[in-house]
């Protein structure tokens, strides 16, 4: 019997007084598989990574983690749930106020209760696991690169050595090279954990760097999912606009004339 999928959505709707932005969302996640949500910016790319976080409650479906329904999870429970997960955000979303090893050991010390040592031995393990090392360990934030508060970021994203790990744009803002080095920290960090990854993004180099299976959202649904390496020859007019970043095609964007 083969065993269920790490994530299994079901029938996700959810809408903002008149707009629909999750039409019927289907997709499964297994476990160690790292998944990528593709699409233009206002697909419901983000609505949908909040509801499998539990930042927001869809008006109708399923969120199963691990077989476990998710939707209308009391607070307590959430928190439980919440365990297996680790967040890159878009942003990087840094506390300016504490130094860099502190934000790394934020998770550990807020929510596992562990000593400041033994955090901080945790956050320098987690540094130089994505290539920073303890002198920018003692560092604020605003010391820092976009590329190295990305790579912190994801420092703190695993310090609790999750199950399933998240990533929102992971490469907005950053050049081309410092994108391929995050991609491939990503890709990297997710084997070492044996972690499952869901990813959203619009940035089709990140997607065939860090996916395995690529799912494109438009309009609210799922219009094509499948092996990266079949994305070139998907045979769907969706996914052929998007990577080739065509202005003509099904997808319309809207554009406010003046």
């Amino acid at each position: 019997m083969a065993a269920a999928p790490k994530i299994a959505i079901r029938g996700l709707h959810k809408a903002f007084g008149p707009k629909l932005v999750l039409r019927g969302i289907d997709l499964d996640v297994e476990a160690a598989e790292s998944v990528v949500v593709i699409g233009g910016s206002g697909t419901g790319k983000s609505v949908l990574l909040k509801c499998i976080l539990g930042l927001i409650r869809p008006d109708q479906g399923s969120i199963l983690v691990d077989g476990e329904e998710t939707v209308g999870l009391s607070a307590r429970e959430r928190v439980r749930v919440m365990r297996k997960f680790g967040m890159l955000f878009q942003g990087g979303a840094l506390f300016d106020s504490l130094a860099v090893w502190e934000n790394v050991a934020f998770g550990p010390t807020q929510a596992d209760g562990v000593p400041p040592a033994k955090a901080r031995e945790i956050a320098l393990a987690k540094l130089a696991a994505v290539g920073l090392g303890p002198d920018v360990a003692v560092l604020r934030p605003a010391e820092l690169s976009g590329g190295m508060q990305k790579r912190v970021s994801l420092a703190r994203a695993i310090a609790r050595e999750p199950e399933i790990i998240f990533f929102d744009e992971p490469t907005t803002g950053l050049d081309p090279i410092m994108s391929d080095v995050i991609n491939e920290l990503i890709a990297g960090t997710v084997r070492t954990l044996g972690a499952t990854a869901v990813s959203i993004t619009h940035d089709m180099a990140s997607a065939r760097k860090i996916g395995h299976r690529i799912a494109m959202l438009y309009d609210g649904r799922i219009v094509w999912q499948g092996p990266v390496s079949d994305i070139d020859r998907s045979g769907n007019p969706y996914v052929e606009q998007f990577i080739n970043g065509r202005a003509e095609g099904p997808i319309r964007m809207q554009v406010h004339r003046t």
